[in-house]
């Protein structure tokens, strides 16, 4: 399995912009990245100087969103979507989406989702429980 580090991640969203924005041809998966780089074009400054990128630290306290989670989450959900794991997510996010008038919108209210999963998971020290997830998402989706 892929485990990429953090500057492994944070190269690699910094590069895809790069790549895009040079009108350069992209990887399926930087294709993926890109879509949802543009969706948040409040993050292109973060993904413009690879080097402060990779110095950058991300506190709650600071109050702002770290910019390559995020993507990274978007590109995580998306990717769950496509080979519906957990099944059922597939349809859920869909329902959420149409709900939404938005599968950006759906995205952001999946990743809360996403987040108290692993939240869960890390204080309870068990494995991420993926139909309480699903669950959360379908239950979005229905009210």
């Amino acid at each position: 399995m892929f485990q990429p580090s953090q500057h492994d991640v944070r190269r690699f969203f910094c590069e895809t912009w790069a790549k895009q924005r040079a009108s350069q041809p992209l990887t399926p998966m930087e294709t993926l990245a890109a879509g949802w780089i543009d969706e948040h074009p409040e993050y292109h400054g973060d993904l413009a100087d690879v080097d402060a990128a990779l110095a950058a630290v991300y506190t709650v306290d600071d109050g702002r969103t770290n910019p390559f989670l995020h993507l990274s989450m978007h590109i995580t959900i998306s990717e769950q979507c496509s080979i519906d794991q957990p099944r059922g997510i597939r349809q859920a996010v869909e329902l959420l989406a149409a709900k939404r008038n938005s599968l950006h919108t759906a995205h952001h209210e999946v990743m809360e989702c996403l987040g108290e999963m692993i939240w869960t998971s890390q204080r309870s020290g068990l494995p991420p429980d993926g139909h309480a997830y699903l669950d959360a998402v379908r239950r979005r989706a229905t009210r």
